[in-house]
């Protein structure tokens, strides 16, 4: 398996490219601080469910870079909040992102609370 097949990557992975061409339509001025941020964060998530999958040898690294994955996702939840009150984006949009999020949330706590399935090797 590689880590491009795990579904909490597949998620991840399309909810940050969901946000990049979201965040084109933030405002000019938002775009080193707001639109930076968000990019940032919810490219993390799946970024460290790759270097996880491949820390697996290593069942403490494995967990740690799942539970960087998940702050970045919620952080990335934050900066809905703020895209959501500075009316960048509608509430429609706002709860579907929060839903993906929430989502892949799960799937990676599913990861960290059941490392064998993914390979890891527990002494």
């Amino acid at each position: 398996m590689d880590f491009t097949s795990l579904l909490a990557f597949k998620k991840s992975f399309q909810l940050a490219m969901r946000i990049f061409e979201i965040s084109k339509s933030f405002p000019i001025e938002e775009k080193y601080s707001l639109t930076d941020q968000i990019r940032r964060s919810s490219r993390s998530v799946p970024a460290n469910i790759a270097e996880a999958y491949r820390k697996r040898a290593y069942p403490k690294h494995f967990t740690s870079k799942l539970s960087d994955s998940d702050a970045e996702n919620s952080e990335t939840f934050t900066w809905l909040l703020f895209a959501n009150k500075c009316n960048y984006i509608n509430s429609e949009i706002f709860q579907e992102l929060s839903n993906e999020i929430e989502e892949v949330g799960k799937l990676t706590h599913f990861m960290m609370n059941n490392p064998s399935k993914f390979g890891v090797k527990l002494k």
